[in-house]
């Protein structure tokens, strides 16, 4: 999937009218064309399906249409309350980067589809309700009645269904492993199994020019094909100097490129162009998304952690549950290789350098706030230092050796700036001096 259709499929699933709009869309055109259907097959149906459908005449009709379509709307509206409320107790209790979590859950989507059909399709068939006068005959529209009586119990089960997913989705666990599931399906999307090794990094010569953002906001994608072959176009190398999830301001370079011939210098029409098709390649918006920002998963995991830790809320299990999410992911970063992605041409020489996350920056990401609001409680330390030596066992071939043991130095500096109880201090030194020791190489 390209970066435009990554875009726009990530743009959908994160709206809650798209569902319900196409829902009500399909529901007003069925509630056409089955009245129709009904008119054509009156009283040809065999005796074993007609007994199941509704046998009431236009006023019991239309005084049960009405009461589908009074009492669904009324639903839907509760609905929505409901969903807001959650979407407020998400953003103050929690993290406001969850709420894109939330609006893209599918449950939800599907509820306010299924209730905001039933409306419409039953105040459309009601149109078709007809009493015996003005030379016209009665016309109950049997089929459809009873598909809007179907829809309506389908809602009530929907909405009890509706209110156990919400109860179980506030659960802060439910999230983290939401955002835990998102953040990897992220990484086998950036970072797959079957990533090559990465060469020499091409460097920039005397001759390379700056690209200027034409946009402010985060760079949430990049299109890779558009790159490589504005590169290419130009007889050059472009190098993006902000990765996923960075921050751009108009005006401020982003990219660098420079000619991939010695001594060579771009005109002042290819610098102009580079500079439009570079622009061109990448989206920005004014939200950070896991189309292909690997550390958006990692920040919103650790903004809770913080939220938690903060004296208000004083809820250091919450924080240790959450580090336990971001040792898993790191470990299964260790899989991968993470880090800058050289795409090449045809001819397979490197025309772009992508600015990704390193696992010494996720790393980074998942220790420094957490360390810093929550050593002094021993057991956020302690798994702290716990995650850190589950990395190293991880760490099969030593590759972030010099990574880990960095951390676990700071780690020593701030247990000995703690206040602890000497069985406390004690436990977690000894938690320390584990770190480090690897898994052999199988």
């Amino acid at each position: 999937m390209n970066g435009r259709a990554a875009r726009w499929r990530d743009a959908l699933r994160t709206q809650l009218w798209p569902l319900p709009a196409a829902a009500v869309g399909l529901a007003v055109a069925l509630g056409t064309m089955v009245p129709a259907l009904d008119a054509a097959v009156d009283g040809e149906l065999p005796e074993g399906i007609a007994v199941l459908l509704f046998s009431g005449g236009p006023e019991a009709a239309r005084a049960v249409l009405q009461a589908i379509a009074g009492s669904l709307i009324t639903v839907t509206s509760l609905t929505f309350s409901l969903t807001v409320v959650t979407l407020q107790l998400a953003s103050s209790q929690f993290s406001p980067r969850l709420l894109r979590t939330f609006t893209s859950d599918r449950f939800v989507h599907v509820t306010l589809a299924l209730f905001l059909a039933a409306f419409a399709f039953s105040l459309t068939v009601l149109r078709s309700v007809r009493d015996e006068g003005s030379g016209a005959e009665a016309f109950v529209p049997e089929i459809s009645v009873t598909i809007a009586f179907v829809l309506a119990i389908s809602s009530v089960i929907g909405l009890v269904l509706f209110l156990a997913h919400l109860t179980r989705e506030i659960r802060v666990e439910t999230m983290m492993r939401r955002v835990n599931v998102e953040t990897q399906d992220t990484m086998d999307r950036v970072f797959p199994q079957d990533r090559p090794g990465r060469g020499a990094e091409p460097e920039p010569v005397p001759a390379a020019i700056l690209i200027e953002s034409a946009h402010s906001g985060f760079l949430t994608s990049v299109d890779k094909a558009s790159l490589v072959q504005a590169a290419a176009n130009a007889g050059g190398v472009i190098r993006l100097d902000r990765e996923p999830g960075g921050s751009l301001v108009k005006g401020v370079p982003f990219a660098t490129a420079w000619p991939d011939t010695a001594g060579a210098t771009f005109t002042s029409a290819i610098r102009d162009e580079l500079g439009t098709s570079v622009n061109a390649a990448v989206a920005t918006g004014f939200e950070r998304t896991n189309v292909q920002d690997v550390g958006f998963g990692f920040r919103q995991l650790v903004d809770v952690a913080a939220r938690a830790l903060s004296p208000g809320i004083n809820d250091p299990t919450t924080a240790v549950h959450i580090i336990g999410h971001l040792s898993a992911l790191l470990c299964r970063l260790m899989e991968r290789n993470p880090g800058p992605e050289h795409l090449a041409d045809d001819e397979g020489r490197v025309r772009v350098v992508l600015a990704l996350p390193t696992f010494k920056d996720l790393l980074d990401l998942a220790m420094n706030q957490p360390r810093l609001y929550g050593a002094a409680d021993p057991d956020v330390a302690a798994r702290l230092l716990g995650l850190l030596q589950e990395l190293s066992w991880c760490d099969r071939n030593g590759r972030y050796r010099m990574e880990i043991l960095d951390h676990r130095g700071r780690m020593l500096a701030a247990i000995g700036a703690g206040k602890y109880s000497p069985a406390e201090r004690q436990h977690l030194l000894d938690l320390a001096a584990a770190v480090g020791i690897t898994r052999p190489p199988v």
